[in-house]
């Protein structure tokens, strides 16, 4: 199997470095798979989960927030605000925050509330997706 280099970088780190067999990460428009020879790209990545399979066979799951996409010819960066492992995500907290962001979007009172509502229940539902939580949407 053919791989490439990965470079994960986040506001706060280095999240991680070294080769990779594949990648799929969110985009506006859905999820945007990565394999080596991929044609270079550049994106905006939308806050969601994002998988990494290693030359190994086993895989990584992380919550990354909004950032950029680059894939070169034989390396691919993603930048991003935040990136974060299951064990990192603390599930009580984004919980209250899905919540939060529930009651802001009924509650809001101008557009630029509303949108800022919208990004914090990506963000939380995203992290709780990331932890393998299941969610109920309908509520």
């Amino acid at each position: 199997m053919k791989t490439f280099h990965l470079r994960i970088l986040a506001a706060d780190r280095p999240f991680f470095e070294g080769e990779c067999a594949s990648l799929r990460v969110q985009l506006e428009d859905g999820q945007y798979g990565v394999l080596a020879g991929h044609a270079p790209t550049v994106a905006a990545v939308m806050p969601g989960v994002m998988r990494y399979s290693l030359p190994d066979g086993s895989s990584e799951t992380v919550y990354v927030s909004d950032g950029i996409l680059r894939v070169g010819r034989e390396d691919v960066l993603v930048l991003t605000s935040t990136a974060e492992r299951p064990d990192e995500i603390d599930a009580k907290r984004a919980e209250r925050s899905l919540e939060a962001a529930r009651e802001a979007i009924l509650h809001r009172r101008t557009e630029e509330e509303y949108k800022q509502a919208q990004a914090r229940l990506a963000r939380a539902v995203a992290r709780l997706k990331a932890k393998g939580k299941s969610l109920d949407m309908s509520e």
